[in-house]
């Protein structure tokens, strides 16, 4: 495998039901010297432009629509030619940050190719009813947005999440890869999904 994995982290707000909180997010960039998809669009542009680097962007992925993962998406997008994905059952967030811009469906089981390697869209909803993991099996490593942290789920306490669902996403479709699959999560340090399994309850 040709390609690797880099981190940038952004800081700003996640807002939602009237409320905000400041937060840090990862953006995670995978590729080579020559191209990168870039995974999430946290806060603002130009570290992730910076850490990009003039390489062909081929996809601004979404895990989902949260406005703290699309901030700057139309930005990044329009600075690198790179199309926006998203899944569909997100719009009804999408529209809260970015009404009337227009993306790509984000399909469970499409496949980007990206330096030599393949990073596969899993449909993990709960979190939000759109919410995605991109797995790249050739580096034993799953992105996760915020279905999964170090610790157990993400947060399903605010609008359009639900418990029973991201337990079900978690359980059936994210254990259903190896123990060692290496966590690059939304927020926070890595984990690996053996590791999370004592922190995920059965889903109901």
């Amino acid at each position: 495998m040709t390609a690797r994995v880099e981190r940038i982290v952004t800081e700003g707000q996640f807002c939602l039901d009237g409320g905000c909180w400041d937060v840090a997010n990862n953006i995670w960039l995978v590729g080579d010297d020559s191209e990168v998809v870039i995974i999430d669009a946290a806060h603002d542009a130009q570290p992730i432009l910076d850490a990009v680097a003039g390489r062909r962007v081929t996809a601004v992925i979404c895990t989902h629509a949260h406005n703290d993962h699309v901030t700057v998406a139309p930005t990044l997008s329009a600075a690198t030619g790179a199309p926006i994905h998203l899944h569909p059952a997100d719009d009804v967030l999408w529209q809260q940050t970015h009404p009337g811009v227009e993306y790509r469906v984000l399909a469970d089981g499409e496949v980007f190719e990206i330096a030599g390697t393949q990073l596969r869209v899993l449909h993990t909803p709960g979190h939000s009813p759109g919410s995605c993991c991109l797995h790249l099996a050739d580096a034993g490593t799953v992105f996760s947005g915020d279905t999964l942290f170090e610790g157990g789920p993400g947060a399903t306490g605010r609008s359009y999440s639900d418990y029973p669902t991201i337990l079900a996403s978690i359980n059936d479709v994210l254990f259903a890869l190896p123990d060692e699959t290496v966590v690059h999560t939304g927020h926070g340090p890595d984990t690996t999904l053996g590791a999370e399994r004592a922190n995920v309850p059965a889903a109901p």
